[in-house]
């Protein structure tokens, strides 16, 4: 069972470990790419909203619309969510703004866990190419075993050394994902702790009104 799992090993070779490998590596680089687009594209300036939406908040439901209009991250979604059912009162709103982050939250966690866990086991794969490949540099060695001292070592050394190439490709590929998920995923946390910034202002708004001016700020 052992020589012929080996012969099957040997047979496929180190190349297509690679060739996974690059594959896996374009991938990445197209979801890095993507991801930080998103994430620019949706920032909000958490910061200058925050008084503009209070003041706002005291004119009624549309001028509070209008300053979330144009933001499409996270926070003006969910705040959006909220200022357009905050006649149904505080409790309510935050139902509503909680129901909105869980949705939110699977844009901004998309690819996400495909770079994760390729940054886990891209070494890995590389790691088997390696084995791969030693096995058969072992197995050369053992065909040849008439070859001459020098020469038979020059040609074990070789092989060894093109198998190790697995593993450096595995690494190239896990380094930038790790670095990439490691970003994104401290991106998305300040993401949802601005969110939360932004929800607070409204829900103070909506505890410190009372309900008739609330029912009246609808529209």
């Amino acid at each position: 069972m052992t020589n012929q799992l080996t012969l099957l090993l040997d047979s496929l070779g180190v190349d297509w470990v690679l060739y996974l490998l690059i594959i896996l590596s374009v991938l990445s680089v197209a979801v890095i790419i993507e991801r930080a687009v998103f994430l620019w594209r949706n920032r909000v300036p958490v910061a200058a909203l925050q008084p503009r939406l209070l003041a706002a908040l005291d004119q009624g439901t549309q001028a509070a619309l209008a300053v979330l209009a144009g933001h499409q991250g996270m926070a003006a979604r969910v705040v959006h969510a909220g200022v357009s059912e905050m006649h149904r009162g505080p409790a309510a709103v935050g139902e509503i703004m909680a129901a909105v982050i869980a949705t939110e939250r699977k844009r901004y966690d998309r690819f996400l866990n495909f770079l994760g866990t390729l940054g886990a086991n891209a070494p890995f794969i590389g790691l088997l190419g390696t084995v791969i490949g030693i096995m058969g540099a072992f197995a050369d060695l053992k065909v040849q075993v008439d070859t001459v001292g020098s020469s038979r070592s020059a040609m074990i050394m070789g092989s060894i050394s093109e198998a190790l190439v697995a593993t450096a490709v595995g690494l190239f590929v896990a380094i930038p994902a790790v670095v990439a998920y490691n970003q994104f995923r401290t991106r998305v946390k300040r993401a949802e702790s601005d969110t939360e910034a932004l929800s607070s202002i409204l829900l103070a708004h909506l505890k410190t009104v009372p309900a008739p001016a609330a029912l009246a700020a609808k529209g």
